[in-house]
């Protein structure tokens, strides 16, 4: 499950270790007490958590498993990825079909990339990931342009260098939002 920050404004004695702890610049100093100003900005992996000393910070679980992250940013080996069913989401899916979250991301660790936009090869990132972690399925979630063939192709050359029989499953939008 995702995780949450909340800051407890009463507990905060203002020492400032979250902020620097805080590798995505999500918390800040605001009056003296720690505050989140960028929730979207929170990955959950919870640096902020053993450097507090009031224990002013806690995490609560939404029914997201991780906020999704790009490709080549995320780990290759985080506690999410254990009997996960892994989403590989092309950037543009997300804002295509109008029931993502709850439709593909629900109960599945999400990735996401853009082949066309960040120019990478994405195999060598996920074949790790498939190698380094029990992932129970695999989904690519994918635009019908021909740039998205891109992470198609990464996810199915991932498998096979990972030498595991995972399932795979393509789903492809419309630029209309429909599911083809």
């Amino acid at each position: 499950m995702l995780k949450k920050i909340k800051i407890d404004r009463e507990k905060c004695e203002g020492c400032g270790s979250c902020v620097s702890a805080c590798h995505e610049g999500a918390i800040a100093l605001v009056d003296g007490k720690a505050v989140l100003l960028h929730e979207d900005y929170c990955d959950g992996l919870g640096n902020c958590l053993p450097v507090c000393p009031a224990k002013a910070i806690t995490f609560t679980k939404t029914h997201f498993k991780q906020w999704p992250l790009q490709i080549k940013l995320i780990p290759s080996n985080v506690s999410y990825f254990s009997d996960a069913d892994l989403l590989v989401a092309a950037d543009c899916t997300a804002f295509a079909y109008s029931d993502f979250h709850s439709g593909y991301m629900k109960n599945r660790v999400t990735v996401i990339g853009c082949p066309k936009l960040d120019e990478c090869d994405y195999s060598e990132k996920l074949t790790v990931i498939l190698k380094m972690n029990a992932i129970k399925s695999v989904t690519v979630a994918r635009m019908e342009v021909p740039c998205c063939g891109g992470i198609e192709n990464a996810v199915k050359t991932a498998l096979i260098n990972s030498g595991k029989p995972i399932p795979l499953q393509v789903v492809t939008f419309s630029v209309d939002g429909d599911v083809l």
